[in-house]
């Protein structure tokens, strides 16, 4: 090949790869990563796209090369001379694509396995899914319960994972890792936050009619004021007043979002205003008690009439202590409004 040529092919592949690197680079293709698991699966993502760059460039050089190098003539209809197959290039071509292939699947599974390592002391999250929300329980804090995940900044976090209907999917994109919750089967999730801030939580398995409003929100707090929150909650739901443990369970689960109850200072009017409670067990014909345990822990039992059936999930999964404070909650603040 002449020196010329050469060139043009040095200069198409280098036009072509600074095209491809500008659009993979330059655009926010990935959201900011804040895990250290993340920023792993980004190593793998570059990697595979810079290889794809390399390989890109050579082919769209040689083709544009060939293009203007080899054009027949306008009125050449004839056919090109027959050739045999170039046994060198054809293994070099396989070659080097298995090679590649081989080192992309390697490292991969190296990532995948360092990801999956939570080691030794990993602080453990219950993660509860269900139609459509997400619970979210502290077993070092006897059971904490709360509709928004908190996570220390820089500890290794397990997140063992339920769903007590369908399949649901557990996704915080900025984590990078994602895991099914299948009934009846336990799964896990490993984290190591490295970026404070707050992060949305999706499901991303079609689980229902609301499964674009299940989502929830995740945390990262400096690791001594998640220790001091964990310390305040774990007091506030232990303590024998219902008016403090009650109050403090109303308002880590998504309660007031969707109900008006002046106590709280909630105003959300999806939901039947709390205020009233007293009004609708006695059109329900039910203890107050029992109709607020009932309306909690399976809401659609009785639905108070002018509201859907089918938007407030159930909070079965809300341990018995704090179940019973919030009960013990309600009855006092809707009695006082």
């Amino acid at each position: 090949m002449r020196r010329g040529s050469i060139v043009s092919l040095v200069g198409l592949g280098l036009l072509a790869g600074g095209i491809a690197a500008a659009v993979a680079v330059l655009l926010p293709w990935l959201p900011p990563v804040a895990s250290k698991e993340r920023a792993r699966i980004d190593d793998v993502f570059w990697m595979v796209v810079i290889i794809c760059i390399v390989i890109f460039a050579i082919v769209a050089a040689v083709l544009l090369y060939s293009v203007v190098a080899f054009r027949a003539a306008p009125d050449d209809e004839s056919d090109g001379p027959p050739t045999h197959g170039h046994t060198k290039l054809e293994i070099v071509w396989t070659l080097i694509p298995t090679l590649l292939v081989t080192a992309i699947g390697i490292y991969s599974a190296i990532v995948l396995g360092e990801n999956d390592n939570p080691g030794k002391d990993p602080f453990v999250v219950d993660v509860t899914a269900q139609q459509f929300a997400w619970s979210f329980t502290y077993p070092e804090a006897h059971n904490l319960t709360t509709g928004v995940l908190r996570l220390p900044l820089g500890r290794s976090v397990e997140l063992h994972l339920k769903a007590l209907d369908v399949i649901h999917s557990f996704w915080v994109p900025e984590f990078g890792q994602k895991q099914d919750t299948v009934p009846g089967l336990a799964t896990h999730l490993h984290i190591t936050p490295t970026k404070v801030g707050t992060f949305d939580v999706i499901c991303t398995e079609l689980c229902g009619l609301g499964h674009a409003t299940m989502r929830s929100t995740a945390i990262v707090m400096p690791a001594k004021a998640f220790d001091a929150w964990l310390r305040s909650q774990t007091k506030a739901t232990t303590s024998p007043s219902a008016a403090v443990s009650g109050a403090a369970v109303f308002k880590n689960n998504p309660c007031g979002g969707c109900h008006t109850l002046t106590a709280a200072g909630t105003t959300g009017k999806v939901g039947p205003d709390l205020d009233k409670l007293p009004q609708w067990a006695a059109q329900a014909h039910q203890p107050l008690a029992s109709f607020i345990r009932t309306s909690i822990v399976d809401p659609n039992a009785y639905v108070q009439p002018g509201f859907p059936k089918g938007v407030m999930p159930p909070f079965s999964s809300l341990p018995k202590p704090q179940l019973d404070a919030l009960v013990q909650y309600l009855i006092q603040s809707s009695k006082k409004g």
